[in-house]
């Protein structure tokens, strides 16, 4: 019997249509939370996905071996940045950990790479997000109105 539990890993070409779908959940909330019709990450594609599994530090989360949260990293080891992208939890799975979970394997991995600041934007106006991400350690940095809404580009030091 397969011992049920929750897990956090680096994704594999398997977990791509599980992170296509927790993507487009999460992402459908947050731009109704945002007040906005449409963001990026509801276009994206399959080979999309696939290109960050070769290009970036994709990983997913699971609770009892269902795939219920993901997240994207990509790192500039030049300059020891990063950027955090597609963070999402599916809705029924929130509010349980998961993804301070994933925030805490970004963090591990982000030290073990000697990483010195990511970065990552949020909507402004997205209550819930900012105040989990200030949890996390991130502070906001400066805010735009690029993709048409205000979106706080928030920021964690690991120095």
């Amino acid at each position: 019997m397969d011992k049920l539990g929750f897990e956090v890993r680096c994704a594999t070409y398997d977990d791509i249509k599980a992170i296509e779908q927790i993507t487009s959940e999460a992402f459908k909330k947050y731009a109704q939370m945002a007040g906005i019709d449409s963001v990026a990450a509801l276009c994206e594609t399959e080979d999309d996905i696939r290109h960050d599994i070769d290009t970036k530090l994709v990983l997913v989360a699971f609770l009892d071996n269902v795939p219920v949260g993901s997240v994207r990293v990509e790192v500039n080891m030049a300059d020891k940045t990063a950027y955090l992208s597609r963070f999402g939890v599916r809705l029924n799975a929130q509010n349980n950990g998961i993804g301070k979970s994933l925030m805490n394997l970004v963090d591990i991995k982000m030290l073990e790479m000697g990483v010195r600041k990511i970065s990552l934007h949020t909507g402004s106006k997205v209550k819930d997000l900012v105040r989990f991400y200030y949890g996390r350690g991130f502070y906001i940095d400066s805010t735009s109105k690029d993709r048409g809404y205000i979106r706080a580009l928030m920021c964690k030091d690991y120095e």
